[in-house]
């Protein structure tokens, strides 16, 4: 699974946290990476230098085999808890989605 990071000029797209976020992926979606072809992760400031408390929006968007690419999105005060609360959702996007396929 190839994993891009993609930042607005307000985020920094550093080594750390393009480590960060990759480790982040890789452990929360270990069960779906041979369905996972690629994973883009978008990280955006909303308000600038004005913070606020959902003030950095996350997106995922996964790119599964034999799928429309599927995309979730969180907002939080911070990187790391916008991260989260994306995987989480991607997670439960990707066991429904790829359970309803298995179905079949």
């Amino acid at each position: 699974m190839i994993i891009q990071l993609n930042t607005d000029r307000n985020i920094s797209g550093t080594e750390e946290l393009e480590s960060f976020v990759s480790a982040r992926i890789n452990s929360s979606l270990k069960h779906f990476t041979s369905h996972i072809s690629r994973m883009e992760v978008h990280f955006s400031d909303q308000n600038a230098d004005k913070g606020g408390p959902e003030d950095i929006l996350c997106k995922l968007e996964a790119r599964v085999e034999h799928m429309q690419p599927l995309l979730v999105k969180s907002s939080d005060e911070s990187k790391e808890k916008a991260l989260a609360e994306a995987l989480e959702k991607m997670k439960a996007t990707l066991n429904s989605k790829l359970g309803k396929r298995n179905k079949r």
